[in-house]
């Protein structure tokens, strides 16, 4: 199953030359990052096109079963998050083909930049690190670290050395704190580039992260 409806674009400027495919949260949808576009404050030049797919709408446990746009199933029990890999390797396939859309547009590769948020960053690392060719960077914020016992030996040689932007809330309560920091103390240990920033915030994104997003952006975009 992909993503069943045409992404949102948006353009700081026009002939864009680089790219941020941005995947939302669970029972969200693509507008639901389109207004931090102009809050980024890119610069017009060079121009970079903001991407914001659509998740499908499937069956989501945690949620009792109610169906919604959702990267991939996910239960939980007295073990932690359950995160159903069939349905996040599908959520893969589908971001390849946004990345190969981007491609076809003239966008280098090393200009491309996968972003998300909770569910949507679980799929944004878990596609990046695995890409065959080298990406700009990933930015996962809020993130449940996704098949964190297959990251090692699944990791391409093209994003071994890819720059990673983690994130998450101390006091977030549909993640947990403590598994933002597990993921970032993984790929750490991996000898993965990471950066780690935390706030004093519940499950969304503040003003300060933004800042802090924006900074990396635009170091990454001009590498």
């Amino acid at each position: 199953m992909i993503a069943d409806s045409v992404p949102i674009e948006v353009e700081t400027g026009p002939q864009p030359v680089a790219s941020i495919i941005w995947l939302h949260g669970l029972g969200a949808d693509g507008s639901d990052f389109e207004p931090i576009v102009p809050e980024l404050g890119l610069s017009e030049s060079p121009a970079v096109r903001f991407v914001f797919p659509h998740a499908p709408y499937r069956p989501v446990t945690v949620n009792g079963g109610a169906t919604m746009r959702a990267w991939y199933d996910i239960a939980i029990d007295g073990r932690g998050f359950h995160q159903d890999e069939t349905h996040i390797r599908e959520s893969e396939q589908a971001v390849r083909k946004l990345i190969a859309q981007e491609r076809e547009r003239g966008i280098d590769s090393r200009r491309i930049v996968l972003a998300g948020f909770s569910q949507g960053a679980a799929v944004a690392l878990h596609t990046g690190l695995r890409y065959p060719e080298p990406l700009a960077g990933i930015m996962a914020l809020s993130m449940p670290v996704p098949l964190p016992e297959r990251i090692a030996s699944e990791l391409n040689p093209a994003n071994a050395r890819v720059p990673l932007f983690l994130a998450h809330g101390t006091q977030d309560h549909v993640v947990p704190y403590p598994m933002g920091e597990y993921g970032y103390r993984l790929l750490d240990q991996l000898g993965l580039p990471v950066e780690w920033h935390s706030y004093p915030i519940d499950h969304t994104v503040s003003l300060e992260e933004i800042a802090d997003i924006s900074t990396w952006l635009t170091r990454v975009l001009a590498a």
